[in-house]
């Protein structure tokens, strides 16, 4: 419990520095990691920045809206519905590529392998095939796994954490960079034809925010090439905007669920929506499905039938043959019951496990050969498997892709290869639609078993993979068991149809690892083109949700978590009232003058020890000695404060209050274009700046290192009026914390001011200030800032 006590340090920043013992190493030896990062969950890294949603009302911005004319403004809506339109074009391309290339890579390896299964059953030496199926398998992922860890790291994963992130308003780096989606695209190809338990779903969000935050922006940085247009979508509001389109959009060319991506943006990716965004995100879903479903309806030569409408295809569920009655309804709550708990297992074991990477495997030499060793484990289990299994089924009538004989007698198949000896994908539709009898229960149970630690090692490897298809895969396998014990117990009962229950079962697992409920019940019931089943699918996903809640959190939050991400949820935490801003606002501030010399400013940006990014301009009124009232025209008048040096060196001025805010990225664009007037003469201004110089600068702005500044111009003097926000968001030092925090989040802000009662600045609220504090086991937690 913190007690009043524990904030004496008021506001000072508790900075754990875990790089200490890496840089005594690398002093001694150089060159050398340390074999272990200490890591701890109760850290947030002071390496995130803050996306900045608040629009800068400077004298720029205002002359700006004063020339644009309502046609202009027309132009930029439809614009925007443009961009829209393109966003969900080119997702549901890239899925079509992903889907046709998995494809045909998986098939040919099935083949060559099952020749190979075929010819060494008649002769002996089966030992053979098991090697060439883990050499292709490993093989195939360490390419895959290469490409992730030593050209971009950040396409590791499924992505949703990050975009989730994002969204939020935190700046992850490379996270929506050209690179990140050539290499998630390849990754996914190759985790998926390497045989992991992976699925090639989740990566499409985050491929559709690649897109679309690249789209938007009108130019590719990674290319250096700028095509001009759509410059006014410059700034980090547009762009998120477009990139929970783009989140949608990938969700609904990977499930064909249109609106189920409009809710998944609206419920995981999110924080800040509009009745206008709702619109265009959707229409953007619808194009992306229709995208997809046209490509690959051509591709597969039915060209006029649309019968694909996302990457994978649960199948159509007859309601009349599979309908539920009203006991069931108990039967499903169980479900989701037993969901939420091995939801909460899944991501317990999977907790330690990522501890255990950061901690131990973080070189990239390593975290390919852990992809490897998992890559050939898998295809050894699904081997071992298929070859102990006897579950022999007749060929005929059934829809096996790849059906492996072995020891079975001519015209019959090895049932436990229709699981393992296939893509994911395939597999659950095989469990949710082959006809009963297909499955012997020992099959079911030991396939659950082995492939629930399987999916569980692999997530979070250094491969681009989503979570997804697995969790669903072993949801349907334990559901299908399931249904084979009830129309065991039930004699045969008609109802007990174990398709429907793999269905049940396998939203149980998903919503008990990824704890979505509204999305997700959406998603399915597109996905399965069925609304029969809404009801049940609704309640099995509340109550895994609420079961694994009770055990653990979601995986992607766990994630968020795992790596220190200063993330913002809706509420600030329950029993914060008791905390003021002055209590959790970082000081001292580094403030500017309204006029300040150029050498000053460098001086201040070249800082590495503050590194502050947002900078409140005061006015000085060096003439007043004693506390007096100065007019502010039109009647108001002000106290003003008696002269004081503020706390911090760097604002020795006698303090007259608040008068704006100006960004580094401002300042580093001034200083680039040498925007400065001589100290005599302060009329002077060179050329005028526009707001485009701001946003052809965006989002890469240049470090301070690279600007150079001779010594004359240290002397001249910069006049901020112009570029700084006059009337920056402030918040008294008395208010609340929950006050705080809904101004903050709910504004999407970057940069809070706090001010006392005479309008000086006391201090500066950011993102991690508020982060810190969060829930714990024994009530009200404060966080420690690291700088890894």
């Amino acid at each position: 419990q913190l007690t009043p006590s524990s904030f004496l340090r008021i506001g000072q920043l508790s900075n754990v520095d875990l790089n200490e013992d890496i840089h005594e190493l690398e002093t001694e030896v150089p060159r050398q990691r340390p074999n272990e990062i200490p890591h701890n969950e109760k850290l947030l890294s002071l390496k995130y920045e803050s996306l900045d949603y608040d629009n800068s009302e400077n004298q720029l911005f205002l002359e700006e809206e004063r020339r644009i004319n309502h046609a202009a403004f027309r132009t930029v809506e439809i614009k925007r519905w443009v961009i829209c339109a393109m966003i969900g074009i080119l997702t549901g391309l890239v899925a079509c590529f992903i889907d046709i290339v998995v494809e045909n890579l998986a098939g040919l390896k099935y083949r060559v392998v099952k020749d190979n299964i075929d010819k060494f059953t008649a002769k002996g030496g089966l030992s053979f095939s098991l090697l060439l199926w883990a050499t292709l398998n490993a093989s195939v992922v360490m390419v895959g796994s290469l490409i992730v860890a030593f050209i971009e790291p950040v396409a590791a994963g499924s992505g949703i954490p990050q975009i989730k992130c994002y969204l939020n308003g935190v700046k992850i780096p490379h996270v929506v960079r050209l690179k990140t989606l050539v290499i998630k695209v390849c990754g996914v190809i190759l985790s998926v034809v390497g045989g992991l338990a992976v699925g090639k779903e989740g990566p499409m969000i985050h491929s559709g925010s690649v897109i679309a935050a690249g789209i938007s922006q009108g130019r590719s940085t990674s290319l250096k090439r700028d095509f001009k247009i759509f410059e006014y979508f410059r700034r980090d509001t547009e762009k998120r905007d477009f990139v929970s389109a783009g989140a949608a959009a990938g969700v609904s060319a990977a499930f064909g669920a249109p609106v189920g991506g409009v809710l998944f943006s609206l419920e995981e990716g999110a924080s800040f929506w509009n009745q206008f965004l709702t619109w265009r995100i959707f229409f953007a879903s619808m194009i992306s499905t229709f995208t997809l479903n046209s490509v690959l309806s051509v591709y597969h030569g039915n060209a006029w039938d649309l019968s694909s409408p996302g990457l994978i295809n649960f199948g159509r569920f007859d309601s009349e043959k599979m309908g539920y009655t009203i006991q069931e309804i108990p039967i499903f709550i169980f479900m989701g019951v037993v969901g939420g708990i091995l939801g909460a297992l899944f991501n317990a074991l999977n907790y330690w496990l990522t501890m255990f990477r950061i901690r131990y495997i973080h070189r990239p030499c390593l975290q390919v050969v852990e992809a490897m060793l998992v890559a050939a484990v898998t295809a050894t289990v699904g081997f071992v498997m298929i070859y102990c299994s006897r579950d022999c089924q007749p060929i005929q009538g059934s829809s096996v892709a790849y059906p492996l004989q072995l020891f079975c007698a001519d015209g019959e198949y090895n049932s436990m290869a229709t699981a393992f000896f296939n893509t994911p994908e395939k597999s659950v539709v095989n469990l949710f639609h082959d006809p009963p009898g297909s499955y012997n229960p020992m099959t079911l149970g030991m396939f659950t078993l082995m492939y629930f630690f399987l999916a569980c090692w692999t997530y979070g490897l250094t491969v681009s993979a989503g979570v997804f298809i697995p969790s669903l895969l072993i949801g349907a396998a334990w559901g299908r068991l399931f249904g084979i014990s009830l129309s065991y117990l039930t004699k045969g009962s008609i109802w007990a149809d174990p398709g429907k229950y793999a269905l049940m079962g396998a939203a149980a697992q998903l919503g008990g690892i990824v704890r979505m409920t509204l999305s997700l019940t959406v998603i399915m019931m597109e996905a399965t083109g069925n609304v029969t089943y809404g009801f049940p699918i609704m309640l099995v996903l509340m109550t895994a949700k609420i079961v694994g809640d009770y055990f653990v959190e979601g995986l992607y939050d766990m994630h968020i978590q795992l790596q220190s991400v200063p993330f913002l949820h809706w509420e600030a935490p329950v029993t914060s009232h008791s905390l003021t801003a002055r209590e959790v606002m970082s000081t001292p501030v580094t403030c500017l003058r309204r006029i300040e010399r150029v050498g000053t400013v460098v001086d201040i940006l070249s800082d590495t020890s503050s590194n502050h990014n947002g900078f409140p301009v005061v006015e000085s009124n060096p003439d007043t000695t004693q506390a007096g009232w100065v007019s502010l025209g039109r009647g108001r008048s002000w106290g003003l404060a008696a002269v004081r040096s503020s706390p911090h060196p760097r604002c020795l001025l006698q303090v007259a209050g608040l008068r704006g805010l100006i960004l580094r990225s401002q300042l580093i664009v001034l200083l680039k274009h040498k925007v400065f007037v001589e100290r005599a003469n302060l009329s002077l201004v060179q050329r005028r700046l526009k707001l485009k110089d701001f946003r052809d600068a965006y989002p890469r702005f240049p470090p301070i290192q690279s600007i150079h500044v001779s010594q004359d111009e240290r002397e001249c003097m910069i006049d901020l009026s112009e570029f700084m926000n006059p009337s920056p968001y402030t918040v008294p030092q008395e208010a609340s914390l929950p006050r705080v925090f809904k101004l903050f989040r709910a504004l999407g802000l970057r940069h809070l001011v706090v001010v006392d009662n005479r309008n000086e600045v006391v201090g500066m609220v950011t993102r991690k200030d508020l982060a810190r504090y969060r829930l714990g086991k024994e009530g009200l937690e404060e966080l420690s800032l690291a700088q890894t």
